[in-house]
């Protein structure tokens, strides 16, 4: 019987207790009503499967950080007080997978935990239908969202799969820009504003239908309506598209914070996109570490070299030995293509279909495409997509 051991108000405990207790997994449950600080030394001695902390100042981050580091094997939930996102970083490495806001109900705070039960007693997710694929720059100016972009199209390929592209760079997220001229009605922040009538109706509704297949979710005009979306919105979009969509497509942009992580947490696949210059190569290596530590397995991130050209001063050699793996997907420099479709709104595909990055780009949506089985594991997955993409890499590795 899995543990949760439970540091918050009397009021809250009481109401936590009586939604964890109808799970069928008949969780024994404790509680500590005192601070994290004065409760520290009981959650050490009973050693706890999950703890659940309603965060009353910032000096809880502090002592659940230092409580993890005698405790590698805790997973933790907090509720309340939102850390700032260098601080979420620091805690999501202690062992912090969820954090929910003040006041949770009674099934957001039970699905929480569900989550982490799950994944603690070794269960596959779900099926369900669509892969998410998660784009992330390594540096600004990496021509992430141009990727992420032009591979949804490339996926969708005029109507023969259900594609969405949702924009979570939510202060600066221009995606839609990318591929279409057409004004979105709706945005990531108005849904999540909404988030009570959230269901594939309404979902789909607030999305923009730029091409057959093809819906996309922007981010927000404004950028000071980012403070609107939370990770829970995030979980519950994602979740509502996945039974609706084949594949899903998020831009990120390059910030790390509670919403950034718990896309990255949730995709299949990330792809982390640079450029052959030692700033962008640094900032990957410095990304990589951050996957490492929140335990992400090597064959989730793909590593794509973005406006390659041969002759440079620095060689895809380097970036392998620096990153310490063994393929690499590269996106041809073809600039002004390029230029004119990020000018013109119109994907890349259409204004130049023979251009070097065009093929590139549908060379990957086909590596995608090819790993059909959902079945299969992770490892075994990546197995696969390694080697077709390896088969892309091997002629121009320096």
């Amino acid at each position: 019987m899995q543990h949760i051991h439970l540091v918050c108000s009397p009021n809250a405990a009481q109401g936590w207790q009586a939604a964890l207790r109808v799970s069928p997994r008949g969780y024994r449950i404790t509680s500590t009503t005192s601070s994290l600080s004065e409760a520290q030394a009981g959650i050490k001695a009973e050693i706890p499967d999950f703890l659940i902390v309603e965060a009353r100042s910032t000096d809880d981050f502090r002592v659940l950080q230092l409580l993890a580091q005698d405790l590698p094997e805790l997973d933790c939930i907090i509720v309340g007080i939102q850390p700032d996102a260098d601080t979420l970083l620091g805690l999501m490495r202690a062992g912090v997978r969820e954090v929910l806001p003040a006041h949770p109900d009674d099934t957001t705070l039970s699905q929480a935990v569900e989550r982490l039960a799950r994944k603690r007693g070794g269960t596959h997710r779900a099926a369900r239908k669509a892969k998410i694929l998660c784009f992330i720059s390594c540096k600004g100016g990496s021509g992430a969202t141009f990727l992420a972009a032009n591979l949804a199209v490339a996926l969708a390929a005029d109507g023969a799969r259900k594609v969405a592209l949702l924009d979570f760079n939510l202060q600066f997220g221009d995606a839609l820009l990318f591929i279409s001229s057409q004004q979105a009605h709706s945005h990531v922040a108005e849904v999540a504003m909404n988030s009570e009538r959230l269901d594939q109706e309404f979902l789909k509704a607030s999305m923009l239908e730029v091409s057959p297949g093809l819906r996309v979710l922007p981010a927000p005009e404004d950028p000071a309506l980012a403070e609107e979306v939370h990770a829970s919105h995030v979980r519950a979009i994602v979740q509502t598209a996945q039974s609706e969509f084949d594949y899903i497509v998020i831009d990120l942009g390059r910030t790390l914070n509670a919403v950034a992580l718990q896309a990255l947490d949730m995709a299949d696949q990330v792809y982390a996109v640079l450029q052959l210059t030692l700033p962008f190569i640094r900032d990957g290596k410095r990304l990589q570490q951050i996957f490492t530590s929140l335990d992400y397995p090597p064959g989730k991130i793909s590593w794509i070299v973005n406006r390659f050209e041969k002759g440079g001063q620095l060689t895809l050699a380097d970036v392998k030995k620096t990153l310490k793996i063994e393929d690499l997907f590269t996106i041809p420099n073809h600039y002004g293509v390029v230029a004119d479709s990020v000018n013109q709104g119109v994907p890349v595909s259409k204004i130049a279909p023979h251009s070097p990055v065009t093929l590139s780009i549908a060379e990957l949506a086909s590596t995608i495409n090819q790993v059909e089985s959902p079945t299969a594991s992770p490892a075994g997955l990546r197995s696969i997509l390694g080697k077709l993409v390896g088969k892309r890499t091997g002629g121009v590795s320096a």
